[in-house]
């Protein structure tokens, strides 16, 4: 006979853990913590549902990971220190190879990170995944958005398009090597949030975002609440392996500009910090390239060829309220 544990197992046995730095963890109404003196608290909160920012099927460990890593993301763009977590998942079925395989990516990630799970909740319904961290830098020291200044260098950390390409070729639009599609798969299933580098930015960096739904349409947050125009250099961006090789041009710049899921960091920087984020990418063993400026005109984002022509783009960007 099948046992089935409850959902108060479930917590127990795969998601408690010692939250030595809160106050109050895992089994209260609600968890205590308490910023360290002279920080703030950076909080955030994304959910993935099955079908629309994970196809079915996905490896639960390799979600396991994405689903704090997405998170982790926006504390590396506001470039906070992540230290707390708390998740809630609705589950179709208690599938405990499922469950347990999912906890494992989760909390490996979270080991890496320094970030304690301290709470959450669960529930049966479609798969969807909800996970809200907590943060904290010092006061005055956050990567607002609007912190763009008139002249500012662009900076890409890593590079964009394999996530969307990978999506593309399992929807069946493009074809790669196997080598290749592992690659992009690894990129779409597994991202690294740049906590590292979204900490170092600080005092650095005048703003930044984590590039979520295409670097384009990301960008353009910044451009539009720092009232100036993002010019965005294209043969300025790096491209990895798999782009260089798609046989589909077309498809290949839309991932690069437009696919998202990348979870790079997309940042601005004064001219006068070029040497300092040179010598950072090689401390860090991280690609960041200069792939653009910030100038006076309309709030946006256009699109640059080598002789300074506007690119017209199709898409911009993932919304998930527009076709």
């Amino acid at each position: 006979m099948t046992t089935v544990i409850s959902e108060f197992e479930i917590i127990r046995r795969y998601f408690t853990r010692p939250a030595p730095s809160a106050i109050l963890g895992v089994g209260d109404d609600c968890a205590l913590v308490k910023a360290r003196q002279g920080m703030v608290l950076a909080v955030s909160t994304d959910m993935l549902v099955e079908g629309t920012h994970f196809l079915a099927g996905t490896d639960p460990e390799r979600l396991g990971h994405k689903t704090l890593a997405v998170n982790l993301s926006d504390l590396a763009a506001m470039g906070a220190d992540a230290r707390w977590v708390l998740l809630s998942a609705a589950l179709p079925t208690v599938d405990e190879a499922w469950v347990d395989a999912f906890a494992r990516g989760f909390h490996a990630l979270a080991e890496r990170s320094g970030v304690e799970l301290i709470g959450g909740d669960t529930t049966r319904g479609p798969l969807c995944l909800s996970v809200t961290v907590l943060g904290e830098l010092p006061a005055g020291l956050e990567l607002r958005r609007s912190g763009a200044g008139l002249g500012d260098d662009i900076w890409l950390s890593g590079a964009t398009g394999e996530a969307a390409l990978a999506l593309a070729c399992l929807q069946g639009h493009a074809r790669l090597s196997d080598a290749l599609l592992n690659d992009c798969k690894l990129r779409l299933e597994a991202p690294e949030p740049r906590l590292e580098l979204g900490g170092r930015l600080r005092g650095i960096a005048s703003s930044a975002i984590d590039v979520s739904d295409g670097l384009v349409a990301d960008l353009g947050h910044v451009a539009e609440v720092s009232s100036l125009r993002a010019d965005l250099l294209l043969d300025a961006l790096p491209r990895a392996a798999a782009l260089r090789a798609c046989g589909d041009a077309a498809l290949a710049q839309r991932c690069l500009l437009a696919g998202g899921d990348d979870y790079e960091l997309v940042f601005t920087a004064p001219v006068a910090a070029r040497s300092d984020l040179e010598a950072l990418a090689i401390e860090l063993n991280l690609p960041l390239t200069r792939i653009g400026s910030m100038q006076a005109g309309a709030p946006g984002v256009v699109v640059r060829a080598a002789d300074g022509s506007e690119v017209k783009l199709s898409h911009r960007g993932f919304d998930h309220f527009q076709p």
